[in-house]
């Protein structure tokens, strides 16, 4: 689209450069990086980086709208920069702002701001440690706690652009807070979108630039991780821009991503699409480092394909391979661990629908867990599987038949009561002596079981909470000791069958948690969550309960 309008000039669109190389030059003279292992260097603006900088400052249009007669202005209004992380984009983005700040009209006032007043300091906090690291910045600008501003107390000069006169400025600010209305903003960066759900954040900052003739909204992202958010919308727009089907003269898009994700793993030189900062900044050893690990490493591919190389995950992607399902080999009885102490993970139902409680089992020197899980399900869940509307066998499985197999038990009525998880552990306890040193169960449902339960067995019911923070290792541990033959699930049909419909969803920060893959009501994870809890309770006493044990 760029190259178009440069090779075909028109009454309408100009290229020019001497605006861009002014500012690149700005950047390159008085501007120095301030962290390791480039702190106290000149910044030095790669050939890519140059190219957005030239395309932003170099593309004009005339616009005959505005008051006083029509002139030419900077054609793009909007920006929009996908780039995989650590490719250097925010001290980018801060240069180009501070360069636009010092080298354009008086009065600019900058807004950074993004979800929340940390990532929002990000590029604020850049844009100030540029500023302090040149001297003739220092020397006619001031910061305090609300912003940076020109004019400096030990400057002579009382006027002019340099001075307090100008009363331009640069602030921050997150989604969180309040009085976003009301600005008159020349420059907005809006970092880290992809967290955005909605537009609440950028919609005022985009309407207070509706009185400037140059507005320059920016914003900056990797690749996200939450669905049918802001950025998703955003990226449909943009791919029908860059396609021309949708006619937005004044946004410029520029994406850097991946083809497929087949070339990830089958060539390592297409990592420069999404990643043109490697081998400069970015070290092509770490980024396959992280390719090697996510090869096999389900909960670690998704975050990898999507921060790394910009590649959408959707949450239908399996969380497992095939190969991690088939577990251990051999079955076990419960009669194989009478008398033995044990962890129990417990995953209620909320209404009629499956619920799974997970007995996990160790041996001294065996590195092997040893998970026996019973499934509950309420009759009317059991009945009229044959139907395809069925609106509560929506799986459209045979539960009575996995009864006969002793993998699932039905319970009378709609509803599965938390007394009869509750007395079931009482019944495994009277019958084989297992007794449980831990019982995990989800916060949000349990409080009638977690009363039955201490009745029987003392203090032992553990609250898990169903957090990013507090199942993010456990389930990692258990992908682990799944690829590595390390758990023994009896070969429970159940179990497997709920492996293969769980998928991992993550955090901003790169934790994860279990979610059904989506698509079909149907895929439960019942057995899955009920073992990851377990999991969950055994990190927390783990050391206690390995003594117990003898281990």
């Amino acid at each position: 689209m760029c190259i178009q309008d440069i090779l075909s000039p028109s009454d309408t669109y100009r290229f020019e450069l001497e605006g861009a190389h002014k500012r690149i030059q700005f950047i390159e003279r008085e501007i120095k990086h301030f962290e390791s292992p480039f702190a106290g260097k000149p910044f030095i603006l790669t050939l890519n980086q140059k190219a957005i900088a030239e395309a932003i400052f170099g593309f004009y249009f005339f616009d005959d709208e505005l008051l006083g007669g029509g002139r030419w202005v900077r054609r793009y209004k909007e920006v929009l920069l996908l780039i995989a992380r650590k490719n250097g984009k925010t001290p980018f983005v801060a240069a180009l702002v501070l360069a636009e700040w010092f080298c354009g009209e008086a009065g600019q006032k900058v807004m950074c701001a993004s979800n929340d007043y940390e990532q929002a300091g990000l590029i604020f906090d850049c844009i100030n440690n540029f500023r302090e690291e040149s001297r003739a910045m220092l020397r006619v600008t001031r910061k305090n706690n609300k912003g940076i501003f020109f004019g400096n107390p030990k400057q002579r000069k009382k006027r002019g652009k340099f001075s307090a006169q100008n009363k331009g400025s640069i602030k921050k600010m997150s989604a969180k807070s309040g009085a976003k209305e009301g600005r008159n903003l020349k420059i907005v960066i809006v970092d880290e979108v992809h967290e955005m759900k909605d537009r609440t954040t950028v919609m005022p900052l985009r309407s207070s630039q509706t009185t400037q003739d140059e507005p320059f909204y920016i914003e900056i992202t990797t690749e996200g991780v939450v669905h049918d958010g802001y950025l998703d919308e955003r990226l449909r727009e943009a791919r029908r821009v860059l396609k021309g089907e949708l006619d937005r003269p004044r946004w410029l898009v520029w994406l850097y991503t991946q083809d497929s994700e087949a070339e990830i793993w089958n060539d390592e030189n297409s990592w420069y699409k999404s990643n043109p900062m490697l081998g400069v900044v970015k070290k092509i050893s770490d980024l396959r480092d992280l390719v090697e690990e996510a090869r096999i490493n389900g909960a670690q591919r998704a975050f990898t394909l999507a921060k790394e190389f910009n590649l959408k995950q959707l949450s239908s992607r399996a969380w497992l391979r095939e190969s991690d399902i088939i577990g251990c080999d051999g079955t076990f009885t419960l009669d194989d661990f009478r008398n033995s102490w044990c962890i129990v993970g417990v995953d209620l139902a909320e209404s009629n629908d499956l619920c799974a409680v997970t007995f996990l089992f160790m041996r001294p020197d065996d590195p092997v867990k040893y998970m026996f899980t019973m499934y509950f399900v309420p009759e009317s869940k059991a009945a009229d599987i044959q139907s395809t509307e069925s609106p509560t066998n929506t799986e459209k499985r045979d539960y009575r038949e996995w009864e006969r197999m002793g993998l699932c038990r039905i319970v009378k009525g709609n509803v599965i009561d938390d007394d009869v998880i509750a007395e079931y552990l009482y019944e495994i306890y009277n019958e084989y002596h297992i007794r449980p040193y831990r019982v995990g169960y989800d916060e949000w449902h349990a409080k009638e079981f977690a009363k039955i339960t201490r009745q029987h067995f003392g203090d032992v019911a553990t609250k898990i909470k169903m957090s990013y923070e507090a199942l993010n290792t456990p389930t990692r541990t258990l992908e682990i000791d799944l690829r590595d033959r390390n758990v023994n699930y009896n070969n429970n049909e159940i179990c497997a069958w709920c492996f293969r419909n769980t998928a991992v969803k993550h955090d901003s920060k790169g934790f994860v948690m279990p979610e059904k893959i989506a698509g079909y009501i149907g895929n439960k994870i019942d057995g899955t969550a009920s073992k990851i809890i377990a999991y969950a309770t055994l990190r927390e006493c783990k050391s206690a309960f390995m003594s117990k044990i003898g281990a």
